[in-house]
């Protein structure tokens, strides 16, 4: 386990049953005897929007950060959001799996149907110029997204 990995484990620890987690940027590298610029690189790697966070942090003070955990109760909210903003200009296969992952998280896809959404947007099963597969791979996840809502509001009213 890295270093990387143990500050994401002890923030996750942080939460306990709470939504939000407050800390001092320097006093949390100070802790771990890291740079700052470590832990920013942990918030902005594995703490993101795509992962189910938002990170909140004021200049000045050592760097006060707040990360808020999205709740599930946001996820056709979150989905409406990779939808129209993500999606439509393409995204990569690692920023997809962190989004199928989040979903998964959350009961939205089972392991076995998050495996399968992943198969069908890796650039291998992409037949297209490397160019175009960001995009491509974003209209085939941006399709899967919106029939899952769709999924979502039929089983809501049924």
């Amino acid at each position: 386990m890295n270093v990387s990995d143990i500050i994401e484990r002890f923030l996750l620890d942080a939460f306990g049953n709470e939504p939000t987690v407050n800390f001092n940027r320097n006093e949390l590298a100070a802790y771990f005897a890291v740079a700052p610029s470590q832990i920013n690189y942990v918030l902005g790697t594995r703490f993101t929007p795509e992962r189910g966070f938002v990170i909140e942090s004021r200049r000045g003070g050592g760097g006060s950060i707040k990360i808020i955990r999205i709740s599930g109760a946001d996820t056709d909210d979150v989905l409406m959001r990779y939808i129209e903003e993500t999606l439509t200009d393409g995204i990569e296969f690692t920023k997809a799996c962190q989004i199928i992952d989040r979903l998964c998280d959350e009961d939205v896809y089972t392991e076995t149907e998050a495996s399968l959404i992943k198969a069908a947007i890796t650039d291998k099963a992409l037949l297209a110029p490397t160019v175009a597969k960001g995009r491509l791979r974003g209209s085939i996840l941006k399709s899967v997204l919106l029939e899952t809502l769709k999924q979502k509001s039929d089983d809501a009213t049924e």
